[in-house]
């Protein structure tokens, strides 16, 4: 285990949106709670808490946030505490007095009645994984009407205590996931080089034959080691028994494996051999090989450039010729093809076990994004009937009414990011595949140019469409092609400055439906228009971030025409306009 952090020393987290997740969630809880002061802290590697979240007192915030609090003076806080559910409440008297080396203390009068909150008590809530392991801890204070909390209180604290369990399980897989891509950005690329595309095992297996009949060996030991606690290892003896190593002698091995690597360096191992070990170690290797009747071992460590990965270990039974220098330098040769195989199955194993998880992080993201706009949309819909309720009422004087107007437009402009937000999700859900049918493209287009008509004509932005007068038919979803319609036409027109024009285009190219929306706005620098069709993303263009957007627009255009099988072309230039053209399939 880590040494135990000092208390008082301080972690920075790398993760700023689970962070503002956990923030949001204390603040929540500090306003319908009934007490002022709310943090949550998450449990590190090393045993030690780490305080994340704090709502309620810029003073706690100071003292609290980001110190590392010893998980072993927790846990002996906590055994003292009573056990109010998912709660546990350390009265004052039974605080530990080295409390003070660690938390944080409110300055507050204390009520003169019996179940009085005192600056010292402490009430928390241990926060579980699903296996049950310590994860965090929600903790509470300053309750706002001075008393320590009674039953109805506790389960209204219990419910909330389970909410940020949830968002921290999901912090902290968030953060994991997290360095799983980056990890896994590496990885690729070293897999496009690789030239061997086969397991560790199966290389094990396929070499172990030929080596010892091209050495004229006895029996082969071929050992793998990677990463700490990795180690995959295939004996093959002549007799077919297992063999089991000492753990010391086993350790002492890998090291004579790394040392014998950097100096290229095949070692015979047999009775009047010099070993670069000491004497204590090489009579126990000697003695390993007496147990098992082998008379020598060629040990012939295996890599890739300054990489060991492994060892092999050739044997011969006593009375057989020892090894020559000439069989050491050609084991030492295969050392390195064996070691670049090994090197690129575990990168090419590696590799898919992180496009597997990167895979699931995609689900999660996309049925979180789907949950987050569902829960949004009851509650915006309520807002948006009292909004209509407040509207009809006669008393109100003009300046109210230019409020609710305002609230109105706010209300709608998050109508339409929900609906975005479902429609990412639904586009990209494996479970809503695409039903392609026959779609007009012209009768598309007209109703696209008809929504964006007016913003345009208020903007003063020209509008010239031009569409052929025979039909122009694509297989695919009508109302999804019609949304990508909608959002490339009402970018054209939103980043058009006055007096500029946007073109739509509509033409049949062999087995292509071609849709063409030109504009004279502001273009798209060129690594910008890498990262285009990324959900979130916006330009970095500060004429483009002046205006209003949730850069989901393009992430749906370009989602859908994946799921078309089409294909999307982007040809842009800032302050030149842009040209976004669509090829789908033609019905």
């Amino acid at each position: 285990m880590p040494d135990q952090p000092i208390a008082g020393s301080r972690y920075s987290w790398s993760d700023p949106a689970s962070r503002e997740t956990l923030q949001l969630i204390a603040e929540g809880i500090a306003r319908l709670s009934g007490f002022a002061v709310v943090t949550i802290g998450l449990v590190r590697s090393d045993d030690s808490l780490q305080v994340v979240a704090i709502a309620g007192s810029e003073e706690a915030r100071r003292d609290l946030e980001d110190v590392l609090i010893p998980m072993a003076d927790l846990r002996a806080e906590l055994a003292e505490a009573d056990d109010w559910g998912r709660l546990r409440f350390v009265p004052a008297e039974r605080v530990a007095a080295t409390r003070g080396a660690w938390g944080w203390v409110p300055e507050l009068d204390r009520l003169d009645v019996e179940d009085a909150w005192d600056p010292h008590d402490y009430l928390a809530a241990p926060l579980h994984d699903a296996e049950g392991s310590l994860v965090g801890i929600l903790s509470v204070d300053v309750p706002t009407d001075g008393r320590r909390p009674g039953e109805a209180q506790r389960e209204v604290l219990n419910v909330h205590a389970e909410q940020a369990e949830r968002a921290v399980v999901l912090a902290l897989e968030r953060e994991r996931l997290a360095e799983q891509v980056r990890v896994s950005d590496a990885a690729r690329r070293i897999v496009r080089e690789a030239s061997a595309q086969l397991s560790i095992e199966r290389i094990l297996q396929d070499s172990t034959a030929a080596l010892v009949e091209g050495f004229r060996a006895a029996g082969m030991w071929l050992q793998t080691t990677g990463t700490p606690g990795e180690v995959a290892s295939h004996v093959h003896t002549s007799s077919g028994e297992e063999v089991s190593v000492d753990p010391a002698l086993a350790a002492l091995v890998e090291q004579v494996a790394q040392d014998a690597w950097r100096r290229q360096d095949a070692v015979v191992v047999a009775p009047g051999h010099d070993l670069p070990v000491t004497p204590e170690q090489r009579e126990m290797i000697l003695d390993l090989l007496r147990d098992l009747d082998v008379g020598s071992v060629l040990f012939v460590p295996l890599g890739a450039g300054p990489e060991c990965v492994g060892h092999l270990a050739l044997t011969r039974l006593p009375g057989a010729p020892v090894w020559t220098a000439e069989e050491a330098a050609a084991a030492l040769d295969i050392g390195h093809d064996l070691g670049r195989a090994i090197l690129n199955a575990r990168t090419f194993e590696r590799e898919h076990h992180l496009v597997r998880e990167l895979r699931a992080l995609d689900d999660y993201k996309g049925r979180m994004i789907s949950t987050v706009a569902h829960e949004l949309k009851n509650p915006l819909a309520s807002v948006r009937g009292h909004l209509d309720l407040l509207e009809l009422a006669d008393e109100l004087s003009e300046e109210s009414r230019g409020w609710l107007a305002a609230l109105d437009r706010g209300a709608q402009r998050m109508g339409r990011v929900i609906d975005d937000l479902l429609l990412l999700a639904r586009v990209g859900e494996a479970g809503h595949p695409l039903v392609a049918r026959p779609v007009d493209l012209r009768q598309v287009v007209a109703d696209a140019v008809d929504v964006v008509a007016l913003t345009a004509s208020r903007k003063g932005v020209l509008l010239h469409v031009d569409l052929p007068a025979h039909p122009v038919t694509a297989l695919g979803d009508a109302d999804e092609i019609d949304r990508v319609c909608v959002n490339l036409l009402s970018n054209a027109v939103k980043y058009t400055r006055e007096g500029g024009s946007v073109t739509v285009d509509l033409a049949l190219a062999g087995d292509q439906a071609v849709l063409t929306c030109s504009d004279q706005g502001i273009g798209i620098s060129a690594g910008d228009q890498e990262r285009i069709g990324t959900e979130f993303f916006r330009s970095t263009n500060p004429e483009a971030v002046a205006e209003s957007g949730t850069g989901l627009g393009l992430a749906i255009v370009r989602r859908v025409i994946d799921r078309h099988h089409g294909h999307l072309e982007i040809e842009s230039e800032l302050g030149r306009g842009s040209t976004f053209r669509v090829r789908l399939p033609a019905a």
